[in-house]
């Protein structure tokens, strides 16, 4: 079968492989759709720190079951059956550690991953370890949800993760930093599901700020390239700030203008992570003590985040196929990755 597999920094390679076998405690899947996001590009260029080559990249899964293991009915209790159709987590928390035994599977201290520690979706195959079937994290794709559409939950799931922690209410005024399409799921979510108040969507690329304000209808596009956006943020809110700042992008100066811009008793979700080489950002603790700021990391999502993901794209309350831009073939996979990196499109799937 064809897989895109990962030998090393700027070393990927689409190629013929053995067709994976199912053990008794797995399950196979067809994959359908493998969707591709910012940190694919990621690796490929700089690898990642868990990832053990050679190795089956992709994360953003849904498939068709085509194979059982022999016991896994027996073990896990979910009844899956040939035909099924099915959306796999990405984070695999151990389901053991204190983390986990407190309901905190999306901070586990012995996660593993889809596409780093197992082979994941970019290939015709591929098998759901037991790791993931353990912690149920292989979920049914309702029956008005295409492969497509289930592939986006995923990342769906870690932005409701990144929002359930900041308490959004009905009139918040909510600013995203970054319009690609982790802050076009974020503008629906805070929208659809939490009501919010006004939403202003920041970017520095002026085309990809256009192509998402057509998808998500913002109620203002601020460039960045063009205007101070804390100034503009505060012209908007009467000098008063944004109630909720999710910084969707991994640039330091966006974190920094995020504490600038919050209102008192703001919430701020950190949400894209910073290079390594370059993580630290300046912080006037004044303004984070005087207002009173809420702070706050998200680190991808927990198994239960995902069912909820697939289900508020069902009752279309959170839709993300308008999102979809590009559907690629697995044999022109590394298209998508040109695609994700030069911002041309909003979210990119790779159809084997």
């Amino acid at each position: 079968m064809k897989a895109l597999r990962y030998y090393a920094p700027e070393d990927i390679r689409l190629e013929d492989i053995a067709e994976p076998a199912c053990g008794a405690d797995e399950i196979k899947l067809r994959v359908r759709n493998c969707s591709t996001c910012g940190t694919d590009v990621k690796i490929r260029h700089n690898g990642h720190q868990n990832l053990t080559p050679p190795r089956t990249l992709g994360h953003e899964i849904a498939g068709e079951v085509v194979e059982v293991g022999a016991a896994v009915n027996e073990l896990y209790g979910a009844q899956w059956r040939i035909g099924d159709r099915a959306q796999v987590i990405a984070a695999v928390p151990c389901g053991k550690c204190y983390e986990c035994d407190r309901g905190w599977m999306a901070v586990c201290q012995n996660q593993t991953s889809v596409g780093y520690q197992y082979d994941g979706g970019f290939a015709e195959y591929m098998i759901v370890p037991s790791q993931v079937l353990r912690v149920d994290g292989l979920n049914r794709v309702p029956d008005n949800v295409g492969y497509d559409e289930a592939s986006a939950a995923e990342p769906l799931a870690c932005a409701i993760n990144a929002q359930e922690l900041l308490g959004i209410e009905a009139s918040d005024t909510v600013v995203i930093f970054g319009a690609g399409p982790i802050g076009c799921m974020h503008i629906r979510i805070a929208r659809g599901v939490h009501r919010c108040g006004p939403v202003y969507l920041v970017d520095v690329n002026a085309q990809r700020l256009a192509l998402s304000a057509d998808a998500v209808e913002p109620d203002e596009v601020i460039n960045a390239a063009e205007v101070d956006p804390v100034a503009r943020v505060m012209e908007l809110t009467g000098g008063r700030g944004a109630d909720v700042i999710i910084t969707a992008t991994a640039a330091n100066i966006t974190q920094e203008q995020a504490i600038a811009m919050a209102a008192r008793n703001g919430r701020i979700s950190f949400f894209g992570g910073l290079p390594k080489t370059n993580p630290v950002i300046t912080c006037d603790s004044n303004v984070v003590h005087y207002r009173q700021l809420h702070i706050h990391g998200a680190n991808g999502s927990a198994p239960e985040h995902n069912r909820r993901a697939l289900e508020y794209i069902a009752t279309e309350q959170v839709p993300v196929k308008d999102l979809i831009t590009h559907h690629i073939p697995l044999a022109d996979v590394l298209d998508a990755f040109t695609i994700v990196e030069s911002g041309t499109g909003i979210k990119v799937t790779v159809q084997p």
